[in-house]
């Protein structure tokens, strides 16, 4: 099967050589030392081909350009990923390896073998859509990722704008292939990422009032330098040209682009309409849950658990009095006015505020659960304005790896309405800590991984913990007040519906109104927050199952340790066995755990 399997791989890159094995008399040592070396020199030329994920790094090598955006690129990857796994078991395969390289030879090949599997399907993702489409990335990722401190820099992100047009055109020409294929995104996505791009180049020095985000944002970081005066006047001037000779002439041609395509699309949500949709949509639940569930098992899970919760959240509803009957207290949560901070920044200033204060509490406590707290910090930031219309909910991004960005947690607060202060503080716990901000930044400074383990990951552990988190946190005496645990119960009820409308719009042929008003029954999700969702499962297909799979995995986990080790059972422990390796598959993190509690039951120390 080994001997099939290269054979088919080189021909993905024909004349392709591979290494030669380790020698037979290397030590073990020695041979770690190699398999080290492959990791970093797969690493290097990976990150050659993309100067955007230099700049999540930290690094500045190629700080003015952006990455290859074609389908020709794309190839280029699959083959270095193909020739990668093919040389991996060829030298290492037999190979003696520590266990800690062990693990990273499995953790590479599964990687690899998952983006094999996936390549087929790479024409069914959506260039342009609401969540993270090209049409808001390119401005999100110059304001938030591209750090100025520096004259050089200054010019570099004047670089990536002269050099905007041709990354747009690249994905306007991406689009349209798929289209010919018949991938388009369902009709309603097109006014969302139409406004975006519009949102980008309205303001000076383009047409309307105030001025664009990119503008200000380069004006601002330009200020912050403190150059010469003329220095700073040539490179704003070049700025501006760059804006309106090339950044938005690129967005009107997308404009265009999208509003013949709009008139195209259809309908359907489900990616089922595809042709090998099926295959498509359960090769994504396997890539994301890192399971071999089928879409039927995790529908069925997702009705368990939502019926598991509401019996959970009927106890918060006798603790508060309430007297009605059980759909009526979701819908008097849900319309409870005195949950709502009112629009605009003092409102927004006021959510955030309470978000800080909810890390600020629950910091003391972390040493008591956790032998590895991160260094890097992290903040709590709004959505930019210019996205928060069609951006989703909540997210994070990872610290840089030179310290140079700290870890940040993004809220959408465009509607107060959308994001009830009952739900603040576990969201919050969620994406920072000990959460995303946590586990992420814990993987970024582990210095003794490999690059791709400290900086890629597996979905299901990663938001498999920061759901796990949120509970972790009543644990530690969080959640004080009944509303606030009702709220915990609300995001984990969400997670929990996901299984059941995801699969519901991709499987079963429900369109995501069907899957909203399934939401609307048996939640309090505020009803614009429940489309907002239902939109995003609707493009991104299998992503949001993880959440919860991973989540029953890491308590699955726990339980048995507990239950295996009995007053032996450290928590502080078994959140260093979760966490240690970075980011792992769940079967595998299963291995881990079950081999930590061998060691204990046997007297032995963990490391």
């Amino acid at each position: 099967m080994r001997t099939s399997l290269a054979l088919a791989l080189m021909l993905l890159a024909p004349g392709a050589a591979l290494a030669q094995p380790a020698p037979a008399a290397a030590t073990a040592e020695s041979v770690d030392a190699q398999l080290a070396a492959f990791f970093e020199a797969f690493d290097a030329a990976q990150l050659k081909r993309s100067p955007e994920g230099q700049s999540y790094r930290g690094i500045r090598t190629d700080y003015g350009k952006w990455s290859d955006q074609s389908d020709r690129a794309a190839q280029v990857e699959h083959a270095a990923n193909g020739r990668a796994l093919v040389e991996l078991r060829s030298r290492f395969g037999d190979a003696k390896l520590s266990p800690e390289s062990q693990l990273s030879y499995r953790l590479f090949e599964k990687q690899m073998e998952r983006r094999i599997k996936a390549f087929p399907f790479r024409h069914y993702n959506y260039v342009f859509d609401q969540n993270s489409g090209a049409q808001s990335r390119y401005t999100a990722f110059l304001i938030n990722i591209h750090r100025v401190g520096s004259k050089a820099d200054a010019e570099a992100y004047v670089s990536r704008l002269e050099g905007l047009g041709t990354a747009i055109d690249q994905n306007i020409a991406e689009s349209e292939r798929r289209e010919t294929l018949g991938v388009l995104p369902p009709k309603w996505v097109f006014p969302f990422v139409i406004g975006d791009a519009r949102n980008v180049i309205s303001g000076a020095p383009f047409e309307g009032a105030g001025v664009s985000p990119l503008q200000a944002d380069f004006a601002a970081k330009l200020a912050a330098l403190k150059l010469p005066e003329a220095e700073a006047q040539a490179l704003q001037a070049r700025a501006d040209a760059a804006l309106t000779s090339v950044v938005g002439p690129a967005f009107t041609r997308f404009i265009a682009a999208a509003e013949r395509q709009q008139g195209k699309a259809g309908n359907v949500d489900g990616v089922w309409r595809f042709k090998d949709g099926a295959q498509y949509y359960q090769t994504a639940l396997d890539g994301y849950t890192t399971t071999a569930m089928t879409a039927d098992q995790i529908h069925d899970l997702g009705l368990a658990q939502v019926k598991r919760i509401h019996g959970e959240m009927a106890a918060v509803q006798a603790q508060l009095g309430f007297k009605g009957s059980f759909a009526e207290f979701l819908v008097h949560m849900r319309d409870n006015k005195a949950f709502v901070l009112p629009d605009g920044d003092a409102g927004k200033a006021e959510w955030l505020g309470r978000a800080n204060g909810f890390l600020a509490d629950i910091g003391p406590k972390l040493p008591q659960y956790f032998k590895r707290l991160p260094v890097a910090p992290v903040v709590v930031k709004a959505v930019e304005p210019f996205r928060e219309k069609s951006a989703g909910k909540a997210f994070y991004q990872s610290p840089a790896a030179d310290g140079s960005r700290p870890g940040t947690v993004y809220v959408n607060l465009y509607r107060m309405i959308d994001m009830p202060t009952i739900e603040i503080e576990a969201l919050t716990y969620h994406e920072g800590m000990p959460g995303h901000h946590l586990e992420r930044a814990n993987s970024t400074e582990l210095k003794n991984l490999p690059p791709f383990r400290r900086f890629g990951g597996f979905t299901a552990y990663t938001e498999g913990w920061g759901l796990y988190t949120e509970r972790l946190a009543k644990d530690m005496g969080q959640y004080r007040e009944p509303n606030s645990d009702f709220g915990r119960l609300q995001l984990e009820l969400h997670r929990a519906i996901r299984l059941v409308v995801d699969t519901g719009i991709h499987h079963k042929r429900w369109s995501k109104d069907e899957a909203a008003a399934y939401t609307r029954a048996n939640s309090a999700d505020p009803l614009g927050g429940i489309d907002k969702a239902m939109e995003r499962y609707a493009v991104s297909p299998g992503q949001a199952t993880a959440y919860m799979i991973g989540r029953l995995k890491i308590l699955d986990l726990r339980a048995r340790a507990e239950k295996a080790l009995g007053t032996k059972f450290d928590i502080r422990e078994f959140h260093d066995v979760i966490l240690k390796t970075g980011a792992v598959p769940l079967d595998i993190l299963e291995e881990n755990v079950d081999a930590w509690v061998a060691g204990v039951g046997q007297g032995r120390v963990a490391d």
